[in-house]
């Protein structure tokens, strides 16, 4: 049974298809009928169908038949996209294959790089997968070349296949079941699985999605959760499948399945730890992959102040579905009570604030997104900042260090100038450049994280007309020179509106900000200035006009120190509505700090 079992990924760039060859090979299987296939069958969420994306990584459960011998494959789709390479590194762990999909116009891009490093560390057999080669621009045989020369993978047995027709399907199933090796795991050893994903169901509670490493996990077993300490029942048992999961009373050793036991509360099953028996519990748990470390933090508030708690509550749940997110409750002046949550990068940010939106039925305001800074301070010692508003007065801060990313960039040689001068104006250091090909150049950067942080990946593609492909990795922390900018409105600082930017591009920044809040901010009654600071320093300053009331209007004629009487009247009024006056902020106001140039 267990040399029947192969458990492999697929991984390659953003739009290199693996979801389209996902469904061609649940297809070639015969795990749905031709009524029931659809397209990116194991995209099963709403927001990745419309912005044609993978998200979660998905696994389903095929039988596939060589020689008379029927093989168990279990398939893992993963996502693409530079934010969501924590998916791709927890399924890479539960995996002893990999294939790698190449877009053969197209050709290596700088996911496809990451990715396949990843696959490296974990030890996987990895084979090469031409996608594509029904294309007019195809040439497989480029791509193959590209492939030796920039990763330095052997191709001699890479399958060409195109995942919109078919072509090539059943080679690259006879390769899996030849090349992939089985699971490794000793059945009468104590029961040791992984939890590698999770996700909340309203009828079974939190469901736990693992790959059992040694023994086996059987229906009414009292199992531990080694990270808890908790022990819990195995309620039920069920094989994943995207349509028709398949319940079972057993998981085997180098199996993957779902396991139900009935948790009300989300944070008894996380992503990573080790289910084993109660009784006889493993004395090791399984190591895997690393905890995802957030990059980018931004203050999420409910509009309607009376959903904290339903916030509080949608976040619980998500992070059990998606282990990458961090959160804690903090407070803001302008916005009231709501959390300080960490992303993986902007999309990843965007994506979670919609399936708030969508999936729990919340509105939501976003601040404007920030990294994490270290701040030496004037007594030697050291804090880190996740929120402008909470960083230390000038006068007590020694140094500010902010991180720095390693990125990659592939792009055509003509496109070259522009991402120069792109990474330029952006602090960049360059520290490789490579051409991959006569056409291909392959750049690397160090970069601060703030600068890529908000609109950077628009900017690129912009500048390249879609054609670079972008990839990042932390490396550390660098002194910059660094200021905190604060936006006051009507003298009040609006603490959600800090922001923190190089000293030099601070005016910039400052007179781009105000210019954009002034046409923001609704006319009031009153006089409202809107104002950049640093410090207690005003570097930029506009004036939002008052809307008049025409107090004259029902004097005609007669005497003008009756008209002049009102108008001074009016004057007082105005100048004691600004003592006193509020202004409220719309939310395309809090928007407009990221849309700076």
């Amino acid at each position: 049974m267990q040399n029947n079992i192969r458990n492999f990924s697929i991984i390659a760039h953003i739009d290199h298809g693996k979801s389209t060859l996902a469904d061609r090979i649940i297809q070639e299987c015969g795990a749905v009928t031709e009524r029931e296939l659809g397209t990116q069958m194991m995209d099963t969420m709403d927001i990745e169908q419309e912005r044609g994306i993978t998200i979660k990584a998905q696994s389903v459960r095929l039988t596939y038949v060589k020689d008379g011998q029927a093989y168990i494959l279990n398939l893992i789709d993963t996502p693409g996209h530079v934010d969501f390479s924590y998916e791709v590194s927890k399924s890479l762990a539960s995996s002893e294959g990999a294939l790698l999909v190449v877009d053969a116009s197209q050709g290596v891009e700088a996911q496809t790089i990451a990715n396949v490093y990843i696959a490296l560390e974990n030890d996987l057999e990895i084979i090469p997968v031409i996608n594509k080669i029904d294309l007019p621009a195809a040439d497989p045989d480029r791509v193959v070349e590209e492939i030796e020369q920039t990763i330095g993978l052997d191709c001699s047995g890479a399958i060409y296949v195109s995942a919109k027709t078919g072509v090539g399907i059943r080679e690259l199933l006879d390769a899996i079941v030849d090349r992939v090796p089985p699971p490794s795991g000793d059945e009468d050893a104590p029961t040791k699985a992984i939890i590698y994903d999770s996700w909340f169901d309203n009828y079974l509670g939190a469901l736990a999605l693992v790959r059992v490493f040694d023994g086996s996990i059987k229906k009414g077993q009292e199992v531990l959760i080694m990270g808890t300490g908790k022990k819990h029942q195995v309620l039920d048992l069920t094989y994943p499948h995207p349509i028709k999961p398949t319940k079972t009373t057993e998981i085997k050793t180098g199996e993957v399945g779902i396991v139900v036991l009935g948790l009300k509360n989300v944070s008894d099953v996380a992503v990573g730890d080790t289910i084993t028996d109660a009784k006889n519990p493993t004395k090791e748990p399984v190591g895997g992959f690393q905890e995802a470390k957030p990059f980018v933090f931004a203050g999420l508030y409910p509009i309607d102040t009376d959903k904290f708690e339903e916030l509080r509550d949608a976040l619980d749940k998500l992070k059990l579905n998606d282990a990458s997110i961090s959160y804690e409750p903090e407070t803001s002046v302008a916005l009231g009570f709501g959390f300080r949550v960490g992303f993986l990068g902007m999309l990843h940010m965007e994506v979670v604030k919609e399936r708030l939106e969508r999936e729990f039925g919340l509105d939501l305001i976003a601040t404007a997104p920030t990294v994490i800074y270290r701040v030496k301070l004037t007594d030697g010692s050291e804090v880190e900042v996740q929120n402008p508003s909470e960083m230390p007065d000038t006068g007590k801060i020694d140094k500010i260090y902010e991180p720095y990313v390693r990125a990659t960039i592939i792009t055509p040689k003509e496109f070259l100038g522009n991402i120069i001068t792109m990474m330029a104006d952006r602090r960049g250091i360059q520290e490789k450049m490579e051409y991959l090909n006569e056409d291909r150049v392959m750049l690397v950067y160090a970069v601060p994280m703030n600068e890529i942080v908000v609109d950077f990946y628009d900017k690129l593609k912009s500048a390249t007309k879609g054609y670079a492909s972008f990839d990042y990795e932390p490396i550390d922390y660098r002194e910059g020179d660094l200021v905190k900018l604060d936006v006051r409105v009507a003298g009040d600082v609006v603490d959600a509106l800090s922001i923190i930017v190089p000293r030099e591009k601070a005016q910039f920044r400052g007179r781009e900000l105000v210019k954009t809040m002034k046409e923001l901010i609704p006319r009031q009654l009153f006089e409202v200035a809107v104002q950049v600071s640093i410090g207690n320093k005003i570097i930029a300053r506009e004036t939002v006009k008052s809307m008049g009331k025409n107090v004259t209007a029902k004097c005609y004629g007669g005497d003008i120190t009756r008209k002049r009487k009102l108008l001074e009247k009016q004057k007082e009024g105005k100048k004691r509505m600004k003592a006193i006056g509020k202004v409220h902020l719309p939310q395309d106001a809090f928007l407009a700090v990221l849309k700076i140039d």
